[in-house]
């Protein structure tokens, strides 16, 4: 690539690794990301907080300092453009939640992962747009708008991180963070054609200053924070610096990113491939992703088998039972006080599909996930990687969930591999493969817990193999 006309194309770990070198300077690469922004962030409503002018600045800064400073002194990410997730805390700027309410909720220090990206030199430069709570698969609030799917308008860009996944396939920058707790991270992947990763439980630190209470316990140990990308080495780069831990969240643990040798014999990891639908009517093409994936894998020297892991329904049964029980306890009142008529009558729906618990029921329910978490642990020890569908149908719409209580129903059906692998703590990849009536659409790739390594491994054995889908939606808008 020639130019600081197409500089906003580059990957993070290229990019990096080019500003190290002195081919490119962090301005230049900026520039490029910021010339972009501005011509397709008016009709997508990504970023929603425009930081552009500041990260020249910065940008402009960081060419002073890599005229003196040497490739070896230089932080991982130097010169990177992010962006950041509206619901996470960056000091002097507000954490809105995509709540009207909270427009001028002031943050007073970042987040850890914000103090992590940003020590790793890169430049924030805007923050992308969430749905009200963060708690929906689409991403529309009335505080900041509807984020458009840079595919087509009417296709859901997922959520709750649909302004990062919008952001990264239109490329708007190489690095998007985003968080996950259902699915937040990885439905905005399967929707625009791009790859995340979400990590295994507690893996990155968390903490907001201006969270007013502390979250419910199981969300403590669903909810996650990632990063979604163009690049699956991107992903890489970005989360294993996120992984540190931090004084301000106790439960997050101290595990280094790279772990043992799966096979210490240096025999093949071997990958199971299951199609199980838990009684939904899996569309044909995203089978098609399933065995393409399986065998792009085979081709790149991995053991494929097929072999079903233990039933993730009966996960998703225990988040959907669990989660909106937490949910209900702990988020109605605020829900209701400051929500939208939209988000409240979406929630009253997921109360209504949902097994409301009792406290015994509640804590029954929580114990006998421990016994679903050991069922998928000895499965990973043969298996060390799953390949495994995450939205059983093409990409809905992007008001879907408005339509009524079935698809609603339809929707949390056809997502149990989504839902289900956030309650069992699992780490996750997600891929844009190809287009399934002509939407994005994607595979999973689960693996063991604190494995993240491996899972990269593999997504970027299969983009080697299948290419960058995001790609093929530049060349269609030029062509």
């Amino acid at each position: 690539m020639e130019g600081t006309e197409e500089l906003w194309t580059v990957s993070a770990v290229d990019g990096a690794d080019r500003v190290a070198r002195r081919e490119i300077k962090p301005s230049e690469w900026m520039s490029s990301v910021v010339s972009r922004i501005e011509t397709m962030n008016p009709s997508l409503n990504a970023i929603t907080l425009d930081l552009t002018e500041q990260a020249m600045a910065a940008a402009i800064e960081a060419d002073d300092r890599l005229a003196t400073a040497s490739g070896a002194d230089l932080p991982p990410l130097f010169g990177v453009p992010v962006t950041v997730k509206e619901n996470v805390d960056v000091a002097g700027q507000p954490t809105t939640n995509g709540i009207r309410a909270f427009e001028n909720l002031l943050a007073t220090e970042n987040a850890p992962l914000v103090d992590r990206l940003t020590a790793a030199g890169a430049i924030i430069v805007g923050r992308t747009n969430t749905p009200e709570f963060s708690m929906r698969a689409t991403t529309v609030n009335p505080l900041r708008g509807r984020t458009v799917n840079p595919w087509g308008d009417d296709i859901s860009p997922g959520g709750s991180s649909g302004g990062a996944g919008s952001a990264a396939a239109a490329g708007m920058g190489p690095i998007h963070h985003g968080n996950d707790i259902g699915g937040s991270l990885r439905f905005p992947s399967f929707a625009n054609g791009v790859t995340s990763l979400k990590p295994s439980s507690c893996r990155v630190p968390v903490f907001n200053s201006t969270a007013a209470v502390e979250r419910g316990p199981l969300a403590q140990v669903m909810s996650v924070q990632g990063v979604i990308a163009r690049h699956a080495a991107d992903v890489r780069a970005a989360t294993r610096l996120m992984i540190a831990p931090d004084p301000r969240d106790p439960i997050s643990p101290p595990v280094p990113w790279d772990g043992p040798a799966i096979t210490g014999d240096g025999a093949p990891i071997t990958v199971a491939v299951t199609k199980v639908t838990g009684g939904y009517d899996m569309h044909p093409g995203i089978a098609d992703l399933i065995d393409r994936a399986a065998g792009l894998l085979s081709d790149a020297g991995y053991r494929v088998v097929e072999a079903d892991p233990p039933p993730v329904i009966e996960a998703a049964r225990g988040w959907f039972s669990a989660a909106t029980t937490e949910m209900k306890t702990t988020f109605d009142q605020p829900l209701r006080m400051y929500g939208s008529a939209t988000i409240v009558q979406i929630f009253d729906w997921y109360f209504m599909l949902s097994d409301l618990l009792d406290l015994d029921g509640y804590i029954t329910t929580i114990a006998a996930r421990t016994a679903l978490m050991r069922d998928w642990n000895r499965f990973l020890v043969d298996h060390p990687l799953v390949i495994t569908p995450f939205l059983m149908r093409p990409m809905f719409d992007w008001d879907y969930d408005t339509i009524g209580l079935d698809a609603v129903a339809d929707l949390f059906a056809s997502a149990i591999y989504s839902t289900g692998i956030n309650y069992l703590g699992l780490p996750a990849g997600i891929i844009g493969m190809d287009l399934v009536e002509d939407r994005p659409a994607a595979v999973q790739l689960v693996g063991r817990y604190f494995r993240e390594d491996v899972v990269c491994d593999a997504l970027e054995a299969i983009e080697t193999a299948n290419g960058v889908l995001a790609h093929r939606l530049w060349e269609r808008d030029q062509g």
